[in-house]
């Protein structure tokens, strides 16, 4: 069963890929992702082979993922934004048969295989503009890239199933990311989930603003072809501004800092009141961003979702003002342990972490996977995800859970973001730092502190408290790097 045939068989002429230059068809997506299938295979990208991709978001690289995929080869799509010596480390572990990207990415790089999309795109007779709706389909040399006749895909067959189809590396701040393997199984059915609360079809148009090498960005693939929607790609290095104001959008996935940005210019904020839905996530959502999202009327759905599972684990079902993080989408399974601890399984569980011994896949004599975030659910089934249990820190004898003291501080007039890390203390073990971000007029940091210390007590009350106007990020996301701030302090 090809995924891709079977969507050309579906949508047909429906717009499934648009940028500045061209719009492409289902129909043009199959025919042109199967020529270059069809070219990944004379360079001996065979099934099973791992094949590293390291470029920006494009209409290329989606090209390349659909073919590979088509291939049965695995797509392993790195952080091109790490320096090269860190993405040099990631390839023992990979082996991978061929290293794609353009050369000023890739030079600095070694690898035994190397192809750019230039040559790939044109060995396939794949144009610049992707390719011409005048240009009549070309017939496939191989007959397993041309199978759109009697697809089934409500029952896809187990092999496929099983078939590994990624590799995706979870963020880290510090030391090596973790490489998690999923199968078509996973994405098939962290689509279909999604899709049933928020229907993805022909008409709509989803801005792909998450990067292809995270789990939020590869997951739209699936869900364009699974529903019938339209992937809009801009252009490498396009402002989402910029975007926004060129294409008229329907849904978009943001995480809290590109909303923060994106609700504080005039311009920018009367398109999104236009959408049909605005998926937050990523991290942490203060309760003053929600609130002005709310107030100025904007689509926000919020979810929770990892790396891991696929992408969303839960989400809201319609439009918030108020923290949580929504009800478990179906073809997942959520519970909360004694500790608090949130844990997953489901067929959206990834095959587990590559290994020089395989995929590694560590779970509780139940099955469940223990994700090291926690959370509690209201009686009515909403998650409310509290913090991560790598996060905690003992001061006094005391857990504390800095999320817990991020909260409190962005209750207060004028604070709209904030990070708490531990700081060595001779007495205690550790105390909590702050560093927020202000705008407009606060408190001052006196008596921040004092109305904390009767609100949450001394413990939870932070000893320092830093003013910060710009975040220092992870390198290619929009999540603030608390390890970053966590040896600000120590020094």
């Amino acid at each position: 069963m090809d995924i891709v045939a079977y969507a050309a068989q579906k949508y047909s002429h429906n717009p499934a890929l648009i940028n500045e230059l061209e719009t492409l068809s289902f129909k043009d997506l199959e025919a042109a992702t199967g020529r270059i299938a069809t070219v990944l295979q004379r360079h001996g990208i065979r099934k099973g082979d791992i094949v590293t991709l390291c470029m920006p978001n494009s209409a290329a690289m989606v090209l390349v993922l659909l073919s590979l995929l088509r291939t049965g080869s695995v797509a392993a799509p790195l952080n091109y934004r790490f320096p090269g010596s860190r993405l040099q480390t990631l390839f023992p572990l990979l082996k991978s048969s061929a290293l794609i990207g353009p050369q000023s990415l890739t030079d600095k790089l070694t690898h035994h295989a190397k192809l750019t999309p230039e040559e790939i795109l044109a060995e396939s007779n794949t144009h610049k503009q992707i390719v011409s709706e005048k240009e009549p389909a070309q017939k496939q040399p191989a007959e397993r890239f041309n199978d759109s006749k009697n697809q089934q895909l409500d029952s896809p067959p187990a092999q496929q199933l099983r078939k590994p189809v990624t590799v995706i590396h979870t963020s880290s701040s510090s030391g090596l990311p973790k490489a998690a393997l999923h199968s078509f199984a996973n994405h098939y059915y962290s689509a279909l989930g999604s899709n049933e609360n928020l229907p993805f079809g022909p008409g709509d148009i989803w801005l792909l603003s998450l990067p292809l090498f995270h789990i939020g960005g590869y997951a739209m693939l699936f869900r364009s072809l699974l529903g019938g929607g339209a992937l809009v790609v801009p252009e490498p290095g396009t402002l989402i501004q910029d975007t926004l104001c060129r294409f008229h959008l329907s849904h978009l996935s943001l995480v809290p800092t590109q909303l923060y940005r994106l609700i504080n210019d005039e311009k920018t904020l009367k398109k999104l009141q236009d959408f049909k839905v605005i998926l937050l996530g990523g991290s942490t959502v203060e309760p003053a961003l929600l609130e002005e999202a709310s107030k100025a009327e904007l689509p926000v759905y919020l979810t929770y979702g990892s790396t891991e599972m696929s992408s969303q684990i839960t989400t809201t079902s319609g439009p918030v003002s108020t923290i949580g993080a929504g009800k478990v989408l179906p073809y997942r399974e959520l519970s909360i342990d004694k500790e608090s601890e949130i844990l997953v399984k489901g067929p959206c569980l990834f095959q587990g972490y590559l290994s020089e011994r395989g995929p590694m896949l560590k779970t509780d004599a139940s099955g469940w996977f223990h994700t090291g975030d926690t959370g509690e659910m209201s009686p009515d089934g909403e998650l409310l995800v509290t913090g991560r249990t790598d996060n905690m820190f003992i001061s006094g004898g005391e857990n504390i859970h800095p999320e817990e003291i991020e909260r409190a501080l962005c209750s207060f007039e004028g604070v709209r973001r904030a990070i708490v890390v531990p700081v060595d203390d001779p007495e205690y073990g550790f105390r909590p730092s702050a560093f927020i971000e202000v705008t407009g007029k606060a408190l001052t940091d006196d008596e921040i502190k004092a109305s904390l210390s009767s609100k949450t007590g001394k413990l939870k009350t932070p000893e320092t408290i830093t003013r910060i106007e710009q975040w220092r990020l992870l390198p290619g996301t929009e999540k603030i790097d608390r390890g970053y701030y966590k040896r600000m302090v120590d020094e």
